[in-house]
């Protein structure tokens, strides 16, 4: 079987053609990395124990340990058993996500299973992933963890075991999987909901090399403990990756989560801190301040304006009116001729290239400029439209993966979801083809069309009736319409209208 991108609706795992486990036969080998820092040695032996059990076929896997800087420096454990190679590099802090990217370049398989060095993986592990990945080219299988205390039990007991690590543990108290919640939530990550990303844990995971290293690997920025695993997922999932919760790729802990150990407030204290970072990284609503005012380092929207021939006041009104748009986590894009001589481009240059919000002329595409943005917008300068259109665009689109809105002269409005652009352009189908779509009513979005109002963005230099008639296509509501008749008298009768509101003042 040769792995294929995912091509299924939303994220319905359930609709891939993969063999029941105990019909899988494994055919691709598999590299397990294992990042390390300063865990006891009987910790580690207990971990590369369980995976000498594994139902995989030895041949077809190898261990990779990556030492982030211990000291003493991590000799080579001795299992004559299994494949493993050991990788140092120096510390520069919590290294979790740059040991991952070292393990990654290291690997000499495309699958790629990530394990941290204090769990205990299942006999049925390494298969209960690698059967996805043998089907799905693009997929993030995310296996299931419980915590359990392993006093009186050494590497010999669980090499030597009869049955399954389970039944080694009985009786044992157990914390269990924390996700379950968002399992359920999300019916096992099939919903429509867009954050299948957050039940995301770094400790037992696998993917394609290939795939790992197009949505960027893992953030090595991240130098605290904590969310460099969900904005990892994060990133796979605006890609357009399929992430499956493989529950029977299951691990243990060695360790509940009450005896994790001393460092547990400090690692309360360093999510507060990740969690800052991880809102300028995860373009997700959950994740940021719904007041205006702030600008992110990935923007939720990508609004792209394609300004053909229109002339460059009408590009500047249909940019501004974008950039006062009830929806401010996005940036403007505007498509148009790079000429070097065209006074039209230096027009738009010289009003918005200050404006780290803006991009003129931009030369690679929007999905590649802003590839973990979560929605793209594309209209064209000559549509006219009341203010809030981003806003009107994602309350119309809903659960659905694209909606569209069209004008009788041609004109184009629409609002997609950056993981079905980014599926579509590795399948070769469109964003169609992976959701819900919606057809809009040009009435549903206060759209119109029109001639050029001016050439200018301040209206100068129009005729009178034409900048009349621009007010009034804006209207939006009867506060604008009161402050229109007060500008009219004024403009037209040189009556002065006094505002009631501030009477008494």
């Amino acid at each position: 079987m040769i792995p294929r991108p995912v091509s299924v609706l939303y994220n319905n795992w359930r609709e891939v053609e993969v063999p029941p486990p105990d019909a899988f036969t494994p055919t691709l080998p598999i590299s397990v990395i294992v990042p390390y820092y300063q865990t006891p040695a009987e910790t580690l032996m207990r971990t590369l124990a369980a995976l000498e059990g594994q139902t995989y076929p030895r041949d077809l896997f190898e261990v990779v340990i990556v030492d982030d800087g211990s000291d003493p420096p991590l000799e080579r454990p001795l299992s004559p058993a299994l494949d493993v190679k050991v990788i140092h590099q120096k510390r520069r802090g919590f290294g979790i996500a740059r040991a991952r990217n070292t393990g990654a370049q290291a690997a000499a398989y495309d699958i790629l299973l990530f394990l941290d060095s204090d769990m205990l993986p299942e006999m049925g592990w390494m298969a209960a992933h690698a059967r996805w990945h043998h089907a799905v080219a693009d997929a993030l299988t995310a296996g299931f963890t419980a915590y359990v205390a392993v006093d009186g039990i050494d590497a010999a007991t669980i090499r030597h075991r009869s049955g399954s690590l389970n039944d080694l543990f009985a009786g044992r108290a157990v914390d269990p999987p924390w996700v379950e919640g968002h399992m359920i939530r999300t019916n096992d990550l099939t919903s429509r909901d867009d954050d299948p990303f957050w039940g995301m844990g770094g400790n037992n995971f696998g993917i394609t090399k290939s795939f790992y290293h197009l949505i960027g690997g893992s953030d090595e920025s991240f130098a605290r403990w904590g969310m460099e695993d969900t904005e990892l997922a994060y990133r796979a999932y605006t890609h357009g990756g399929l992430l499956v919760p493989a529950r029977d790729a299951f691990a243990w802990h060695q360790g509940r989560r009450k005896e994790i150990g001393p460092d547990t407030e400090s690692k309360r204290r360093s999510l507060l801190l990740q969690h800052g970072k991880a809102s300028h990284l995860i373009a997700h609503r959950d994740y940021r301040d719904p007041r205006p005012g702030r600008i992110y380092t990935v923007p939720q929207y990508v609004v792209t304006i394609n300004a053909g021939s229109i002339p460059a006041g009408r590009v500047i009104d249909t940019t501004a009116t974008i950039l006062a748009d009830r929806v401010h986590d996005l940036v403007v894009r505007i498509e148009t001729p790079a000429s070097g001589g065209d006074d039209r481009l230096v027009q738009l240059r010289e009003a918005f290239d200050p404006d780290p919000r803006v991009y003129v002329a931009p030369t690679r595409s929007a999905l590649d400029e802003f590839p973990a943005a979560a929605f793209h917008v594309s209209l064209s300068a000559g549509v006219l439209f009341a203010k809030d259109l981003v806003h009107r665009l994602r309350v119309k689109l809903g659960w659905a993966v694209t909606a569209t809105s069209d004008l009788p002269d041609g004109s184009h409005v629409s609002i997609t979801r950056a993981w079905a652009l980014h599926r579509a352009r590795r399948t070769g189908g469109t964003p169609a083809d992976f959701g819900d779509v919606r057809v809009l009513p040009a009435a549903a979005l206060k759209l119109k069309v029109g001639p050029v109002r001016c050439v200018t963005a301040t209206g100068a230099g129009c005729p009178k009736w034409v900048r009349v008639r621009n007010r009034v296509q804006d209207l939006d509501g009867p506060g604008e319409a009161w402050t229109l008749l007060k500008w009219l008298a004024y403009r037209c009768l040189r009556f002065y209208v006094p505002d009631r509101r501030i009477r008494g003042r």
